[in-house]
């Protein structure tokens, strides 16, 4: 069965920095898609930034310029450098895998979260 572990949260003050981790442990035939999530307390889970197997990389609009996704594919890990960081970006953070099996089937593995707390 595949996990995801996440690391890095904490609290910071406003314009700081922290770098988000993701490793994967179990059998995983291909991760297509790592991406990372956010949800702040009252909002829905959005979308903060994924990177493809191919190297193709999304931002939400209002992180990018600040925050910056890289994988490491023989680790099966994923990072998120946040940087100049905002009270709200405040929320918890999610990681996603998007996989393919070795039957070819598709399937999605979550991380637990990691709450980042930025003070202003």
């Amino acid at each position: 069965q595949v996990q995801l572990v996440e690391s890095g949260g904490g609290l910071v003050q406003a314009g700081g920095s922290l770098r988000l981790s993701c490793a994967a442990s179990g059998n995983i035939f291909r991760i297509n898609v790592m991406g990372w999530y956010r949800q702040a307390p009252g909002k829905q889970r959005e979308l903060v930034a994924h990177v493809t197997s191919g190297g193709t990389i999304n931002y939400l609009d209002s992180v990018n310029g600040r925050f910056t996704i890289s994988r490491d594919n023989a680790k099966s890990t994923v990072f998120l450098q946040m940087n100049s960081l905002k009270p709200e970006d405040t929320a918890v953070y999610y990681c996603k895998f998007e996989c393919t099996s070795r039957y070819y089937r598709s399937y999605e593995v979550w991380g637990q979260g990691t709450l980042v707390n930025v003070s202003a």
